[in-house]
């Protein structure tokens, strides 16, 4: 299945039902009255998370919804029946924008929760309910009201703890498939990795954390260059990040001008995303030529207080340690958010 995160959709509720004009026609009752029906309400346009859902791909194609509309009054006080709701679902993590201002309507992370986005049209009312004693045959009703419209933008952010961020061919997919049962795309090319992914790292009691590697950042990717800063929103989220650092010769860059670009183009997309934690993942330490550079690496990042951790993401050396680092941060960071809340 195709990974989509963003679509943009018109959403209407459905209009309110008009209400009745109509005067009994009895056998036998020799004054009749006013007796229409009032309009039924449209149906509401709401928003459910299903959590069986990965993407957005349902809405990528099919850009309008609109909920039915109430049914009118009829005679005989028989009122219009209400409007089915109709019921949009998204995946887990989906954020729902105006499309023309902006503003963040919804965020929703729960599986099972849901938000009304359109506010169905009230049904009007019949000629029935303005009758009184001085007005015993009013010849007019209400007519329905509209059901709300809107122009939304959906964006769907990953859940995930952890975000794992660096240069293309770093080593993120290698890490994450040896962390997680996750199983990405592994080749010797850059670009290897087209679409985030999640992985669960089985730590402490509570069900591990979530992992997510996200395609490889260059320098000018705020520009478009490379594959951008498209899927960055999906690490927003994240309470760190792993900067996976590759040390090999073979790429003909400097480990400490790679660490420097990455955080500028996080800062560049989001100021906040260049203050979050970060441990960095020197890798590929089982290349002779990568073993040479880590006491200048090490003192460098001392420096800037950064905890580091040589790896090989390929044979496993070093993984516990870091894996176990990052776990109990996460599970600090958990706990101190759960005691923020209940405060």
């Amino acid at each position: 299945m195709k990974f989509i995160d963003e679509a943009s959709i018109y959403t209407k509720a459905g209009d309110g039902g008009k209400g009745c004009i109509s005067f009994r026609r009895e056998k036998y009752v020799p004054k009749g009255g006013p007796d229409g029906g009032n309009g039924g309400r449209g149906g509401d346009v709401v928003f459910l998370v299903e959590g069986r859902m990965a993407s957005l791909l349902d809405l990528r194609y099919k850009k309008e919804y609109e909920a039915e509309r109430g049914e009118h009054g009829m005679g005989s006080l028989c009122t219009g029946r209400d409007g089915f709701d109709l019921v949009i679902k998204v995946p887990v993590g989906t954020v729902i924008k105006d499309a023309e201002t902006g503003e963040v309507l919804a965020d929703l992370v729960h599986d099972g929760e849901s938000f009304k986005a359109c506010k169905g049209g009230r049904g009007g009312k019949g000629n029935a309910h303005f009758a009184t004693s001085t007005h015993q045959t009013p010849r007019f009703a209400q007519p329905g009201e509209p059901g709300e419209e809107r122009r939304l933008k959906l964006e769907l952010k990953l859940l995930a703890d952890v975000g794992i961020i660096g240069f293309p061919n770093a080593g993120k997919s290698t890490l994450i498939s040896h962390i997680s049962a996750a199983k990405p795309k592994i080749a010797d090319y850059p670009f290897t990795t087209l679409v985030p992914n999640l992985g669960i790292v089985e730590f402490g009691d509570f069900g591990g954390f979530v992992v997510a590697d996200i395609p490889g950042l260059i320098e000018g990717a705020h520009e478009g260059k490379g594959l951008g800063i498209k899927f960055l929103k999906h690490v927003e989220r994240t309470s760190m990040f792993i900067h996976v650092i590759d040390l090999s010769p073979f790429t003909g860059r400097e480990p400490k001008e790679d660490f420097k670009v990455v955080n500028r183009e996080l800062k560049v997309f989001n100021p906040e995303l260049a203050e979050r934690p970060q441990v960095v993942a020197l890798n590929k330490i089982d290349v002779t030529e990568a073993n040479e550079k880590l006491p200048k690496l090490l003192k460098f990042f001392e420096k800037l207080d950064i905890k580091v951790f040589p790896i090989s993401a390929a044979t496993g050396k070093g993984l516990n340690d870091l894996v176990n680092y990052v776990g109990n941060r996460v599970m600090a960071e958990r706990a101190k958010r759960a005691k923020t809340q209940s405060e």
